[in-house]
């Protein structure tokens, strides 16, 4: 059965960042379905997959991390409307039996991200 994890990293303080909401969705044309919300642990990552078993379904999903909220409560300054808010990542999950793992690199202005292992 394949499932999906993720890993955020805070590339500002260099160190794993904790504590983030993160919500899927699955995409369907135009509508967005609420998955399910999680929350980072100490290392950055969920206690557990995110989608797995019979609910890790081909298609396509939208992962929704809240950063600038992160970073305000790290005591950074971030303007009234922050540049970046929510780090939204769209992707595809075409093997049902593959291990998607989508880290994310983050910083009050900026992102990366890639098909991790």
């Amino acid at each position: 059965m394949g499932r999906l994890t993720t890993h955020v990293l805070d590339t500002t303080n260099g160190v794993p960042g904790a504590e983030i909401q993160v919500e899927l969705f699955r995409v369907q044309g135009d509508t967005l379905q609420f998955i399910k919300r999680v929350y980072t642990n100490s290392d950055g990552r969920t206690d557990s997959p995110i989608l797995e078993g019979e609910a890790f379904v081909s298609g396509k999903y939208q992962l929704v991390f809240h950063v600038a909220s992160y970073y305000q409560t790290k005591g950074i300054q971030l303007d009234d409307i922050p540049f970046l808010d929510d780090v939204v990542i769209r992707f595809g999950l075409n093997d049902e039996d593959a291990h998607y793992h989508v880290p994310l690199l983050v910083s009050p202005y900026s992102f990366s991200t890639y098909r991790g292992s």
